[in-house]
């Protein structure tokens, strides 16, 4: 068996982390390739050493000395070699970074040395060999993922060393010049490893115990999910859950293997596993079968009204309206003689009143009106159009709590039910919905 472990910013802040991820990792010999953050946060008034590279480059763009933030990068680093009694002699590769600060030096190769050099000390603690992710992430001319050539060449050091730690969000350009991906890119770091592996699972160690049920700052104590489908997970990320991004899945997801969130800081809980399929068992219980509750807040519902409406010709004609207004439509509902189209209000802007006007001119319908101020709230589950009154507990529980629904929707895939509510009642319908499905 192989397991990818990637550890975020929070599991490697400091040498009573790094004690804590070795621990882990030397409780399964199957954890074999390591993937690490640069260090993150130490405390609330903190700042993560990724944001202090950022800010370097900031100050020598605009001629300003920035000897005094990296005096506070190199201090970091040297507390955590000399706390660990670690012999790399990291004072001498921060001079020669130093010296080149000013010169010839690319924000992302500056950025990328967090990664780098907490990757370094990491690897030498955990007696993993240091593989850099230059020599062995691979970027295209395109800027995207060379994947053929990254899988190859990070199974290639697996082979040779065994066990191997790669710093993670960046790789290298054709033409040997570093480049970061986005933030959270070591996420995909990981993903890539254990994609060229085909590992077993891919284990994401951050600071909490797996994905929540529904957002703790509205749901006061939200149950864990234990295992979700790769796919509800999507769902629940449109939906607005605060997730993996897609990007950070995709490898692993492609090659149908599991990835399990867990937390560092308390390694005996089990975390959410994320599956490609998930078998029924956990839902069986008549009142345990939603998977997560997410939703946003502010969005517009725009309704066209017209007597015996050719729908299909008039819905076509308002959705290459919005596409020419670069704004995209959430979600569809259609009438006998009336559609309704959900979009995020920011989306169009002051562009209403010209979509409204075109949509006058092309369609000529009887009336047109827009309704602003709408959240949308999507319950998440497997197949939840098969259980016979699933819908309607839901709306019965939110006309019970006096929420008025606006717009209703359901995929074919019958993974989500999406409600439309004034945005005065995001939360409270949030909060209607854990307690009668998951509370």
């Amino acid at each position: 068996m192989i397991k990818v472990a990637k550890f975020g910013g929070s599991s490697v802040a400091g040498p009573e982390q790094f004690h804590r991820v070795k621990a882990i990792v030397e409780a399964d010999p199957s954890r074999r390739i390591v993937v690490a953050s640069a260090a993150g946060k130490r405390s609330g008034d903190d700042h993560k050493l990724t944001d202090l590279l950022y800010l370097c480059h900031a100050h020598i763009t605009y001629g300003v000395s920035c000897d005094e933030i990296f005096g506070t990068i190199r201090q970091r680093f040297v507390e955590i070699r000399d706390a660990l009694g670690l012999s790399l002699d990291i004072e001498r590769e921060l001079d020669a970074l130093a010296r080149r600060l000013d010169r010839d030096m690319s924000v992302d190769e500056l950025v990328s040395r967090g990664e780098y050099f907490t990757s370094r000390l990491l690897a030498e603690y955990l007696g993993f060999a240091f593989v850099d992710a230059a020599d062995c992430v691979f970027f295209g001319f395109d800027g995207q993922i060379d994947k053929e050539k990254t899988y190859a060449a990070i199974s290639d050091a697996l082979e040779a060393h065994g066990r191997i730690l790669i710093p993670g969000f960046y790789g290298r350009l054709p033409t040997g010049k570093i480049k970061v991906m986005t933030r959270g890119g070591s996420d995909i770091s990981g993903a890539l490893a254990a994609a060229a592996v085909r590992a077993d699972v891919y284990e994401n160690w951050t600071d909490v115990s797996g994905i929540l049920m529904a957002d703790p700052k509205i749901v006061k104590d939200p149950a864990p999910i234990a295992k979700i489908t790769y796919a509800e997970l999507q769902e629940l990320a449109f939906a607005g859950a605060s997730v993996l991004h897609e990007d950070s899945i995709l490898p692993v997801k492609e090659r149908g293997i599991a990835l399990n969130i867990r937390n560092t800081n308390r390694p005996e809980d089990a975390g959410t596993l994320i599956v490609d399929e998930a078998e029924d068992e956990a839902r069986r219980e008549e009142e345990r079968f939603i998977t997560g509750i997410a939703g946003r807040r502010n969005f517009s519902i725009l309704t066209v009204r017209k007597r015996n409406m050719n729908t299909s010709a008039s819905l076509r004609q308002a959705l290459e309206i919005f596409d020419r207004y670069h704004a995209a439509v959430e979600h569809i509902t259609l009438g006998l003689d009336s559609f309704a189209l959900v979009t995020a209000t920011a989306a169009l802007g002051d562009s209403i009143y010209d979509v409204i006007a075109d949509i006058q001119k092309s369609v000529r319908p009887d009336d047109v009106s827009v309704q602003d101020g709408i959240a949308l709230v999507a319950t998440v589950g497997r197949k939840m159009s098969s259980r016979p009154g699933t819908s309607g507990r839901l709306f019965h529980a939110l006309g019970k709590a006096g929420i008025n629904i606006r717009t209703i929707a359901q995929g074919a895939d019958e993974l989500a039910i999406v409600v439309g509510v004034e945005n005065a009642d995001f939360e409270n319908a949030i909060r209607v919905l854990y307690e009668r499905f998951a509370g």
